[in-house]
């Protein structure tokens, strides 16, 4: 099995970096709609408007691409187990932790919102809006210049 990854390994690297992408939009997005939602008035047709895209961007995209950018990588890793005797890795796959860690907070906010039990000013989403571009760079970073 270790041989068929390896001998795939682009295949695979390439189904990571499409997951990837589809993942990093919807943690770009999905905290944006926060900030549209949270200056809606609960109940209104605009809010209801909101937790469908939020339910459905979250479920339908960044719930499979979480899903298979944690396979495709973990794939290459087995593959190619060299890759972790790099600290740039362990960096790297620390910072997709974060970032998984982060996904899930993002979902319990959705349900937050869906139960218009929401508290949190829009300024708040705006700040969070930013943790993922951080964690983004620091991933481009290591994957790239693998610095250590």
């Amino acid at each position: 099995m270790s041989s068929f990854i390896a001998q795939n390994h682009y295949i695979f690297e390439a189904l990571h970096v499409i997951a990837v992408i589809s993942w990093m939009a919807g943690m770009l997005y999905l905290p944006r709609l926060f900030v549209y939602h949270a200056d809606s008035e609960k109940g209104s047709d605009k809010s209801e408007v909101f937790k469908v895209m939020e339910r459905k961007l979250l479920r339908f995209i960044m719930n499979p691409a979480m899903v298979a950018v944690w396979v495709f990588g973990l794939l290459m890793l087995w593959g190619n187990p060299a890759l972790l005797e790099g600290g740039w890795m362990h960096v790297k796959l620390a910072c997709v932790v974060l970032m998984t860690v982060l996904h899930h907070v993002y979902g319990r906010w959705r349900k937050t919102f869906e139960r218009d039990e929401n508290e949190k000013s829009a300024k708040f989403y705006k700040m969070w809006n930013e943790v993922p571009t951080a964690l983004m760079v620091i991933i481009v970073f290591m994957v790239i210049t693998k610095p250590f």
